[in-house]
C-alpha cells in the first residue's frame, strides 16, 4: 500500500481505483496507476540528407518520404506501439521519456501531433551520413525500425546495415534518384543498377527492403513488405518478426 504511486483523477476513471489516502493528502481526487504492460516499440527513421534526393516540389522523392514517415508513425500509434521519430541528424521526437518514445496510450494523440508538426516543417539536412542516427539506436532489440531512405552509397549502406542489427526488425523504403527523375541516360542506368545492389545488401543485412517507384502508394508497399517478410520466414532465413499489417 505504501508503494502505490497515484495520479490525478481523469474523466472516465473507475472510481473503484480511487486512492483515498492520497486523495486526503493532496486535497484532490487521486487514483491508483494501472500497471502498464510493456508496449511494443517502433522507430520511424526519416533520411533528410540533401545529397540523398534529387528534384523538388510536392511530387518529389523527398516529399514522398516525409509523407510516408507521417503515415507510418500514425499507423503504428493506432496499433498501440510506442513510437518515436528519428532523423539522420540524430534528433528524436517526441523525446519526452528517457528512451525518447511516446508514452502511454493517453499521450499518443499528443505525441502524434508533435511528430506531425515536426514533419510539416522538416527540411533537408546538410549532413552526408547516417552515423548520428545509428548512434541513437544504441541498444539492442529496439523493436521495429521503419526507415525511409534516399540514395545510399556504399558507405551509408554499410551504416544502414548496422542499424538493422540494433533493431528487432527492420523495414526500409528506398527512394533512388535515378528512378524518381526518370534518368534513362547511361549514367542513370548505372545509378539504377547500383540502387538494386544496395537493396540486395540491405536484405542480406536483415532488412525487408522495398524500392519506392514514383507515385507509389504506401499501403500497397506496406503489404508488399509484409509479403516479403513472410516469404523470408517461409524460406527459413529468420526474417523480421512482429510486422503489423492491416493498413487503413
Amino acid at each position: 500500500e505504501d508503494d502505490i504511486i497515484p495520479r490525478g483523477y481523469r474523466h472516465g476513471d473507475d472510481l473503484r481505483r480511487v486512492h483515498w489516502r492520497s486523495t486526503a493528502r493532496y486535497g484532490e481526487l487521486m487514483v491508483r496507476r494501472e500497471e502498464q504492460p510493456q508496449r511494443a516499440r517502433c522507430t520511424v527513421l526519416l533520411d533528410t540528407r540533401q545529397v540523398a534526393y534529387a528534384g523538388a516540389g510536392p511530387d518529389s522523392a523527398f516529399e514522398w518520404a516525409v509523407s510516408g514517415a507521417a503515415s507510418a508513425l500514425v499507423h503504428m500509434l493506432e496499433r498501440g506501439f510506442a513510437v518515436r521519430l528519428l532523423t539522420d541528424d540524430g534528433n528524436a521526437v517526441p523525446g519526452e521519456g528517457s528512451d525518447g518514445f511516446a508514452g502511454s496510450t493517453q499521450e499518443s494523440a499528443d505525441s502524434a501531433g508533435l511528430m506531425l508538426d515536426t514533419l510539416a516543417v522538416v527540411g533537408h539536412s546538410d549532413g552526408g551520413g547516417l552515423s548520428r542516427a545509428h548512434d541513437v539506436l544504441r541498444g539492442s532489440n529496439e523493436g521495429l525500425l521503419i526507415a525511409f531512405f534516399g540514395d545510399l552509397d556504399e558507405e551509408q549502406t554499410s551504416v544502414a546495415a548496422r542499424m538493422r542489427q540494433r533493431a528487432g526488425a527492420g523495414v526500409a523504403f528506398v527512394l533512388d534518384s535515378a528512378r524518381w527523375t526518370g534518368d534513362s541516360s547511361p549514367a542513370g542506368q548505372a545509378a539504377a543498377g547500383r540502387a538494386e545492389e544496395r537493396l540486395r545488401q540491405l536484405r542480406e543485412a536483415g532488412w525487408t527492403a522495398v524500392p519506392v517507384p514514383p507515385g507509389a502508394e504506401l499501403p500497397a508497399l506496406w503489404q508488399l513488405a509484409g509479403q516479403l517478410r513472410a516469404d523470408t520466414e517461409s524460406a527459413g532465413n529468420g526474417g523480421p518478426t512482429g510486422f503489423p499489417g492491416g493498413w487503413s
